[in-house]
Order: structure tokens, then C-alpha cells, then sequence
């Protein structure tokens, strides 16, 4: 059983036709939406929290979130996050879980709301799934067709993508 935590950012975001602006729902719609296609002999839970675009996130946020990787029950975790910071998300994950731990923390999003374009935001989060079920004990970020731990990938805002850390 993989778990799956929707905490927002642009993979959720809609567009409200009102204001003009995107939003993120507090909702499980989009994730929903693109998990539905990879159900096919993979068990999944989806649940969500914080609902929010990750430059609006704290570090109550970031606790929140790590309080609940550790208490559920599940070993492989993905989580959608927004792509901004979730390096510090994942930072925090790996501080609060420590060394010691038996989970696999994947976290991924999309450059593009799901309900804008469905291809980004689907094929970044089947990455994920499909990782976080043979990968070691560790976080990591799945972006662009690269699962690599947390620290060895990074977002090169110039050129809107994600990009392995190259020593």
C-alpha cells in the first residue's frame, strides 16, 4: 500500500474564471484525477493537508507534514507538494525521521496545474509511485524524469525544471 499526502501547490491548482487568479482547492480532486490511471495492480491511499502553494508554507506546515509521514502506518509515502520549497520540505522530512527509519519519502508536483495541463503533473506522480516502492529507506524528489535523494537534485528556476546536483 502506498500512501499519497496532497498538500497542494500548482500540481492542485484551478483557475477561478471570478478573480482571474489560480487558487489551490482543499481538495484531492487533481491527485485523484492522475492516481486514477495508475491504480492498476498498485494500491493506493490518498489523504491531504495544508492545501496551500508552498511559498505559503511554515514551519508549522513542514512540522504538520512531518508528524504525519511519521504516524502512518504505511512504509512507501509519496507526497505532492509544491515545487518551491520543497527541498526544505524534504529537509525537514529527513531531520525529523532521522537515519534510522524503515519509510520511503518521495516527493514530487508539477511546473503546470494538473487542471491546466494533466501530462506534467500525471507523469511526475507515476514516477513517484513507481519509486517509492523500490527505493531504500531515504527522502527523495521525483521531477522530470529524475528520483534522486533530496540533496542531489535541485530546481534551476532559469530554465523552469528540475536538474540532478552536479559536485
Amino acid at each position: 500500500m502506498i500512501r499519497v499526502i496532497n498538500t497542494g501547490g500548482t500540481f492542485n491548482k484551478r483557475y477561478d474564471p471570478v478573480n482571474g487568479s489560480l487558487f489551490v482547492p482543499a481538495d484531492d480532486e487533481a491527485v485523484e484525477a492522475a492516481a486514477a490511471s495508475l491504480r492498476h495492480g498498485c494500491e493506493m491511499k490518498i489523504s491531504g493537508t495544508i492545501y496551500k502553494d508552498s511559498l505559503e508554507m511554515d514551519d508549522a506546515d513542514r512540522d504538520l507534514l512531518c508528524e504525519i509521514v511519521a504516524k502512518v502506518e504505511e512504509k512507501a509515502i509519496v507526497v505532492v507538494h509544491g515545487t518551491d520549497t520543497m527541498d526544505r520540505s524534504a529537509k525537514a522530512l529527513d531531520r525529523w525521521l532521522g537515519r534510522s527509519h524503515d519509510k520511503r519519502v518521495v516527493l514530487t508536483g508539477a511546473m503546470v496545474p494538473f487542471s491546466i495541463d494533466p501530462v506534467e503533473a500525471t507523469a511526475n506522480l507515476a514516477m513517484a509511485v513507481t519509486a517509492v516502492r523500490f527505493l531504500e529507506p531515504g527522502v527523495y524528489i521525483a521531477m522530470h524524469g529524475l528520483v534522486l535523494p533530496y540533496e542531489k537534485i535541485r530546481k534551476n528556476r532559469e530554465v523552469g525544471i528540475f536538474e540532478a546536483v552536479v559536485p
